[in-house]
């Protein structure tokens, strides 16, 4: 799947949904002069093809009890395949991991991290960095305020 495979029909759609996962056919069709019908075809081709990978509910943390957030950059001591993976996946396993990237520069991999608490992010630190021979360091940053937070591409 490449960009120049869609089409302006396709880009806006894929607009629309990511402002609201819960447009209807009609709604979207009305919007972009696509009949309901056409409009979900569409939307059923994106997702097999793999450029819908989710919809989902975005939920606010402070609601759910999860109002602290950090960014984390972990070094690893080793940059073996094998021992990449094992760190992706654990991260993946976590649930206050919320996005896990592999990144260039100092840090090996760059986490956002939401905790309860002090408490909760200090057991997620023991958890899956303190209890991992393969870490060499970390680094963390609290966040004060989420100023823009999305998935939301530009189309």
């Amino acid at each position: 799947m490449t960009d120049e495979s869609l089409d302006d029909f396709d880009r806006q759609i894929l607009h629309r949904l990511q402002v609201d996962a819960r447009a209807t056919g009609e709604e979207i069709g009305a919007e972009v002069f696509l009949s309901a019908a056409a409009v979900q075809r569409r939307i059923k081709r994106l997702r097999q093809m793999g450029v819908i990978t989710a919809e989902v509910a975005v939920v606010d943390p402070a609601a759910v009890g999860q109002a602290m957030g950090f960014v984390v950059g972990v070094e690893l001591e080793r940059e073996r395949a094998d021992m990449l993976n094992a760190f992706r996946e654990a991260a993946r396993a976590d649930p206050n991991v919320q996005q896990c990237y592999y990144v260039t520069g100092q840090a090996d991999f760059i986490l956002i991290v939401t905790a309860r608490d002090m408490a909760d992010f200090e057991a997620f630190t023991r958890r899956l960095l303190f209890d991992n021979p393969n870490i060499r360091r970390f680094t963390t940053s609290v966040v004060m305020s989420r100023d823009k937070v999305g998935l939301t591409l530009p189309v």
